[in-house]
């Protein structure tokens, strides 16, 4: 059985292996792959995973050998599945590797945004601290989050690992999810609707998917109705800001602080808007990156393989 990998840099650089792949068929890793060398290399292969290279309607019919599609993510808009699907072609995703990592994440964003640790840190290197009249000098505000309110948008399992450390910290969480669970709530956690959550909040989180309904849901008017002073982190899909409003909300003072691993294009672009902005951090969509997190993944990807060869497939998305 021959498996190609299109775009396996990213996953795996170096530290960790393809063993699990390798004994189940002859595979093929590329670390990239150019869109139009895309056929040349799949065109004999029976199962091909993909992370960011695209697989569209025209790829699959010229490539009539492949019955699997492995998606080495959990957002799977890369593939047409529709198309996969009429060429009875199973396409499997990652569903839930990155839990921990995302959340994690999330709070350093926060705590970044909070302290400012890394360039307090750059300061004193560069000699600002040893010329400084006083013992100690900051260069930023900085915030104790104990007794703030955190909005999480989007309860899922990333959005209550967010909940959790936020508490753990001592703030207070307010969630909005479509799907409510009320046996989740506690003293120090609560949902609320969208409007309560935009008005209470110090901190509003990120943590949905990116849907028709959620695309663009901080903007200039649910920006309106936040706290003067709000901060905003979003390391889910960068889409669901629309970055001009945030970019002005910045520059106004009216949005204290935000803290993003996505964006609307990536790579970025030079002139997204938010590189425009005042008091913004932004980091090259690296939250779900961690080794261990990594190696769940590939384990993942070979498990969904391994299950379809058996017969008894998991976490297809074109079922």
């Amino acid at each position: 059985m021959k498996i190609v990998v299109l775009d396996g840099y990213t996953l795996n650089p170096g530290d960790i292996t393809w063993e699990g792949l390798e004994a189940l068929g002859d595979v093929t890793v590329y670390d990239r792959t150019k869109p139009e060398d895309i056929v040349t290399r799949i065109k004999d292969a029976e199962v091909v995973y993909t992370n960011k290279t695209p697989l569209t309607r025209a790829t699959l019919e010229a490539c009539g050998n492949i019955r699997f599609i492995g998606v080495l993510a959990t957002g799977y808009n890369i593939v047409d599945t529709e198309a996969a699907k009429e060429k009875e072609i199973m396409v499997a995703n990652i569903p839930t590797y990155g839990t921990a990592a995302v959340s994690q994440f999330a709070i350093a964003l926060l705590l970044e945004l909070c302290h400012h640790v890394g360039e307090h840190s750059d300061a004193v290197k560069n000699g600002e601290w040893t010329n400084n009249p006083d013992w100690c000098f900051w260069k930023y505000p900085l915030v104790e989050l104990a007794g703030k309110t955190m909005g999480i948008i989007g309860f899922g399992r990333i959005g209550q690992d967010t909940g959790k450390i936020a508490q753990a910290l001592g703030m207070q969480v307010l969630a909005y999810d479509e799907y409510p669970r009320p046996e989740l709530e506690t003293d120090t956690c609560h949902y609320a609707d969208l409007d309560t959550l935009l008005a209470k909040s110090d901190v509003i989180s990120l943590h949905c998917p990116l849907f028709p309904s959620t695309e663009g849901i901080i903007n200039k008017e649910t920006i309106a109705k936040m706290k003067q002073g709000v901060m905003i982190i979003n390391d889910s899909r960068g889409p669901l800001i629309v970055e001009e409003d945030l970019r002005d909300a910045l520059n106004s003072g009216k949005v204290a602080g935000a803290a993003v691993d996505v964006v609307s294009t990536e790579p970025i672009q030079m002139d997204n808007p938010l590189l425009q902005a005042k008091n913004v951090i932004i980091t090259p969509h690296i939250a779900w990156a961690p080794k261990e997190s990594r190696q769940r993944l590939m384990d993942i990807a070979v498990d969904n393989l391994k299950c379809y060869l058996e017969g008894k497939p998991k976490n297809i998305v074109n079922s």
